[in-house]
C-alpha cells in the first residue's frame, strides 16, 4: 500500500469515478491509475469499486468504509508537513481563506490589514467562492479557514464558530416612494420588483422565509452574487434591492438605505475549520483577529474535543 494508491481512491470519488479525470488530476496515466487500483484490491483481498465492464460506477461496501480512512490518512500526511513548518518557519508560509464576496468586501478588510502587519512574510490567499464551494474547499484541504453565512453549520467534519450577526436592509433610488414610509412592511416592499441575492447566498433563505410566512409572493426580477451588482441595477431603477445592511456605503453609494428592522430574521456569519486539520500559529491568530474571544485554546477545544478532555482530565 502506498500514498499514490490512497490519492487515487480519494480522487476517484471526487471525480465521479472518471479515471481519465483522476489521471489528469494526479499527473499520471489512466493505465497507471487502473493498475494501482487493481494492486491495492489484490493486496487487501477485496474489491473496492463496483464495475460495469471496465468502467467504475461506484464503491462497494468495503470501498465505502475505506474512503473516510483514506481521507484521514491523507489529511494527517499534510498535517505532518504543517507541523514541521510551524517550528522551522514560524512566521512564514501560506494561509488560504475561502470566503464569499460579501465577507471579502465588507467584513474582512480590517482583519486582513492587521494580519499583514503582524505577519508580513505570510502569503495570505483570499479565495472568493460560493458557500457550497467553501465547504468543499475545507473538506478537501485546499482552504485553511472558511468564512460564510450559509453551508457551514451542522457538518460533523467542520468546526464552525459564530463570527458576527447582521441584518438585511432595503435599498432604493433616491426619491423613491418607499422613502416616504414611516415604517416599512413586507407588503410595501412586495409591491415593487425586487433585486436581491441568489439562492444560497448572503441570507437569501431568510428573505424567502419572511415573505412566505407573510403569505406574499414577491416579484424577484433579478438576483446576483454580491451587493455591488444589486446596487448597480437599483440605481438604474429596475427594482428595489434587499442587501446585507453593512454592504451600503453612505458616502459612496447613490442609492438610499431603508431600515428593515424586524422584517427578516437575523443572520450569523461563521468562521469554520475542518476538524483534524493542523493549523499554523498564524492561522489561529487570523481567527482571533476576526473575533477576539476565539483564542487558540477555544478553537483547539472545538477542533479536537477528545484531546481537550484528556488534557483537562
Amino acid at each position: 500500500m502506498n500514498f499514490q494508491q490512497l490519492r487515487i481512491i480519494r480522487e476517484a470519488v471526487r471525480r465521479n469515478f472518471n479515471l481519465t479525470e483522476v489521471a489528469n488530476a494526479l499527473y499520471t496515466s489512466q493505465s497507471g491509475v487502473s493498475r494501482h487500483i487493481k494492486d491495492l484490491e489484490d493486496e487487501l483481498g477485496v474489491e473496492l469499486f463496483v464495475r460495469r465492464g471496465k468502467r467504475l460506477i461506484g464503491l462497494t461496501g468495503p470501498g465505502q468504509e475505506l474512503v473516510p480512512i483514506v481521507e484521514r490518512l491523507l489529511l494527517d500526511t499534510k498535517n505532518i508537513k504543517r507541523l514541521a513548518d510551524q517550528f522551522s518557519k514560524t512566521d512564514s508560509g501560506d494561509l488560504t481563506i475561502a470566503t464569499t464576496h460579501t465577507q471579502a468586501r465588507y467584513a474582512l478588510p480590517p482583519v486582513v490589514v492587521q494580519f499583514k502587519k503582524a505577519f508580513p512574510n505570510v502569503r495570505l490567499i483570499l479565495h472568493q467562492a460560493s458557500p457550497k464551494e467553501i465547504l468543499s474547499m475545507l473538506m478537501d484541504g485546499s482552504a485553511d479557514i472558511g468564512v460564510a453565512t450559509e453551508a457551514l453549520e451542522d457538518k460533523p467534519e467542520i468546526a464552525a464558530f459564530p463570527y458576527y450577526s447582521w441584518e438585511h436592509a432595503v435599498i432604493v433610488p433616491r426619491g423613491h416612494p418607499l422613502t416616504q414610509a414611516e415604517s416599512l412592511t413586507l407588503a410595501m416592499i412586495a409591491e415593487w420588483p425586487i433585486i436581491t441575492y441568489d439562492a444560497g447566498f448572503t441570507g437569501r433563505s431568510h428573505i424567502d422565509a419572511a415573505f412566505d410566512a407573510a403569505g406574499l409572493e414577491p416579484d424577484i426580477v433579478m438576483t446576483a452574487l454580491d451587493a455591488d451588482v444589486i446596487k448597480t441595477y437599483v440605481e438604474l431603477e429596475l427594482g428595489v434591492g434587499i442587501i446585507a445592511s453593512m454592504a451600503h456605503d453612505k458616502a459612496r453609494d447613490s442609492v438610499e438605505l431603508l431600515s428593515a428592522d424586524g422584517l427578516f430574521a437575523r443572520n450569523t456569519s461563521r468562521i469554520a475549520v475542518r476538524r483534524g486539520r493542523y493549523l499554523r500559529g498564524f492561522a489561529y491568530k487570523f481567527i482571533e483577529l476576526c473575533s477576539p474571544e476565539l483564542t487558540e485554546p477555544v478553537v483547539r477545544a472545538k477542533l479536537n474535543p477528545k484531546e481537550s478532555a484528556e488534557l483537562a482530565y
